[in-house]
């Protein structure tokens, strides 16, 4: 498929695109569940087809901009719509891990979505409103498992409302999977690259990184720290808005206190307080007055006592003292009250006839906040406002709080990630992948590397633009330099060729008879390894870079002969048998010479210093175990050497010699033949006889009919 590559502009409108179609699968279905009174309320289809093809960010702001809408007729669907966010990450988290692709998955999203929708929306109802069991679609079940199962009403509430919703969210799962399946594929894949976060678009780089065992990738990081200050943020604002609408509350409760014990102290005459003290309810104009009180009092239906006291040393004296309807009974004017301890702290003022605070009491009459108003000398009207229902509200708030912050939470979250991974994890993977590649094959060249990483084309105008930019010179710059490095490598290696090839020659040049041996076994010997190579032998050890290796090292293989007298080296005649034995050590000396280059010079390559000792030392030795100088036999001689003493064997009997004649290359071929498996691999005898002549006819062409 040719490659789609939007601008920025047509992006952001596709995205939006995206998200108004899903919006539309929740409402539209929704609204005709309800015109045809259907028990289910298919408002999650278009959520869940968003999470499925764009992840979280389309997922959730979809299913909160369906509640959003409902909620402008009904502020309550507003607080529901956490849920619908929640099943939107859900429904992508399934997508992400092909939960969609197989029955048991399917079963398990309908499950969850189910107690998503079902489970959580009935506990969120519950500390929103309490239980009855209302008019809701699952109302008459939730009734039947109540009657029927004896399950209290809370728990035939939430079975109802989950076995409802399993209901429903087959059917959603069914749709959805629907919808997605009827989406052309390749309108879905473009779909799913409008947005980063699900499904990765980049998801080869970070898989790579993966697998260089990295534990935490920066997009879990990222995703730690917003989930952190996310919860950390919440925690901060549940708390602060928890004791804020506190404080208003109990400001309210306080202002209709206040307003009660004004009111009351108008009616008061506070010149006979002492009359009424004494006299009670005889006295003149009492019982108006507490007629009064009593108006005053039902004015303010949260009010529960209401009295007059004169605070003294030894109580509090009752003046006026209304019945509370299922409160205790009233005192008679003159009854002494004992000093309640909440009030302990305040006696001080109190007896001095001063204003104090409100006071909030929890005793055996109820969460209570009491104003106390002075009169005349320590004598106070008090109203006790019960404060029950603001316990009961601030669970309601909490909820409400909770349910709006953790959706828009979860919203603003899909955002941030959503743009820190456009605008920084995505480019930082991708240019750690290309890092990382042309790092691992730099050797190689890294030329395909390279144009990965400058491919990359990363612009996000800011540091990391710039650390691209850097990266991508230093790659160019560092290929640059190893070109060069190659090159100069190149003719080093060119340059010591050349020179251990005069060298062996300089040392060969001392036998009169040899003439170009040194290079015509090394052309032998690479001969014969590429031969063996085609027929497949040796071939874990027969590799392109090792008969390279062996070619470098043929020239030598005789270096030892440094070490020889001339007077034996060039004898004509047949050697003594001590004469024998100084030649035969030319194969020890050329090993020792070359351990001494070895150890001398520990960068040198050591395969090549590996084989240039092996074929010095062991290219006399016969398969039979007849040679010298160890005796060995068989495959423990090293395979360099078992070709070398082919090669050598070879050319000595086909050039001529102080000591003899060339032999025609059938003879010469005879004695190799019949040296197989004796002084020579049959192995390498087979590979050398399908050579033999090509090698000869080029031997003689190159020679130009020399029998060197």
């Amino acid at each position: 498929m040719k490659e789609w590559n939007p601008t920025k502009s047509n992006r952001f409108l596709m995205g939006v695109a995206l998200i108004f179609l899903a919006f539309l699968l929740n409402f539209i279905p929704s609204k005709i569940a309800l015109a045809l009174n259907l028990p289910v309320f298919l408002d999650s289809i278009g959520t869940v087809v968003a999470g499925m093809i764009g992840g979280n960010l389309p997922a959730v702001i979809a299913g909160f901009c369906g509640n959003a809408v409902n909620g402008i007729s009904d502020i309550t669907t507003f607080y529901y719509g956490v849920i619908s966010i929640m099943i939107g990450v859900t429904a992508a988290i399934f997508q992400r891990n092909g939960f969609f692709k197989k029955w048991y998955g399917i079963i398990a999203a309908i499950f969850v979505f189910s107690i998503l929708g079902g489970g959580v929306g009935s506990i969120l109802t519950y500390f929103l409103y309490g239980y009855d069991f209302g008019e809701g679609i699952s109302a008459p079940f939730a009734v039947a498992i109540y009657e029927h199962l004896g399950f209290s009403k809370f728990f035939s509430q939430l079975s109802a409302d989950i076995i409802i919703d399993l209901f429903d969210k087959a059917i959603v799962v069914a749709c959805s999977l629907s919808v997605y399946r009827v989406i052309p594929e390749a309108s879905r894949t473009r779909a799913e690259q409008l947005f980063l976060f699900f499904p990765d678009f980049d998801g080869k780089y970070r898989k790579a990184l993966y697998h260089a065992n990295i534990k935490r990738s920066l997009l879990k990081k990222v995703i730690v720290l917003v989930i952190v200050a996310e919860i950390l943020l919440g925690t901060v604002a549940t708390v602060t808005g928890f004791f804020l609408y506190r404080q208003v509350a109990i400001s309210k409760f306080t202002e209709i206190a206040d307003g009660v014990t004004k009111a009351a102290s108008v009616v008061i005459d506070e010149n006979r307080i002492e009359e009424f003290l004494e006299k009670g309810r005889t006295a003149d104009g009492y019982a108006d007055i507490e007629k009064n009180l009593y108006k005053i009092k039902e004015s303010f239906p949260q009010t529960m006592y209401l009295y007059v006291y004169k605070i003294m040393e030894d109580g509090c004296h009752v003046v006026f003292d209304l019945d509370s309807e299922g409160g205790a009974e009233a005192s008679q004017p003159g009854d002494i009250m004992e000093f309640d301890p909440t009030f302990v702290p305040y006696l001080p003022k109190l007896f001095k006839g001063e204003e104090i605070e409100p006071i909030i009491s929890d005793d055996q009459f109820g969460q209570l906040l009491t104003v106390y108003k002075p009169l005349t000398g320590s004598t106070y009207v008090a109203a006790d406002v019960t404060i029950a229902s603001i316990v009961a509200d601030e669970a309601k708030f909490i909820i409400k709080l909770i349910s709006v912050f953790f959706g828009l939470s979860i919203i603003i979250m899909s955002i941030v990630l959503e743009l820190v991974n456009r605008g920084i994890v995505n480019p930082v993977n991708r240019m750690a992948f290309a890092s990382m590649k042309f790092a691992y094959d730099l050797q190689e060249g890294g030329n395909s590397s390279l144009k990965l990483l400058q491919s990359l084309k990363i612009h996000t105008f800011d540091e990391i633009e710039n650390l691209y930019l850097a990266i991508s010179k230093m790659g160019r710059d560092s290929i640059d330099y190893i070109h060069q490095l190659n090159k100069q490598n190149d003719r080093i290696m060119r340059m010591q060729e050349e020179i251990i090839l005069n060298f062996a020659e300089m040392v060969e040049a001392r036998d009169i008879s040899t003439g170009n041996h040194v290079k015509k076994t090394a052309y032998y010997v690479e001969a014969i390894a590429k031969e063996l190579q085609k027929e497949g032998k040796f071939k874990d050890i027969l590799t392109d870079s090792y008969i390279k290796v062996l070619k470098r090292s043929a020239p030598l293989h005789d270096i030892g002969k440094i070490a020889i007298s001339d007077l034996i080296l060039n004898k004509p005649g047949r050697f003594t048998d001590e004469e024998f034995k100084i030649m035969q050590s030319h194969t020890t000396e050329g090993k020792n010479i070359l351990a001494k280059i070895e150890a001398n010079a520990s960068d040198m390559d050591e395969g090549y210093l590996k084989e240039s000792m092996e074929m010095a030392h062991y290219h006399h030795e016969k398969w039979d175990g007849t040679g010298y100088p160890t005796g060995i036999k068989g495959e423990e001689i090293p395979l360099a050497a078992r070709i070398m003493a082919v090669a050598d064997v070879f050319d000595a009997l086909v050039a001529e010699r102080v000591y003899k004649k060339s032999f025609p290359y059938e003879k010469a071929m005879e004695i190799i033949t019949e040296g197989s498996g004796k002084a020579f691999d049959p192995l390498v005898v087979e590979a050398f006889t399908n050579i033999s002549k090509e090698l000869y006819d080029e031997r003689t062409r190159i020679s130009g009919g020399s029998k060197q």
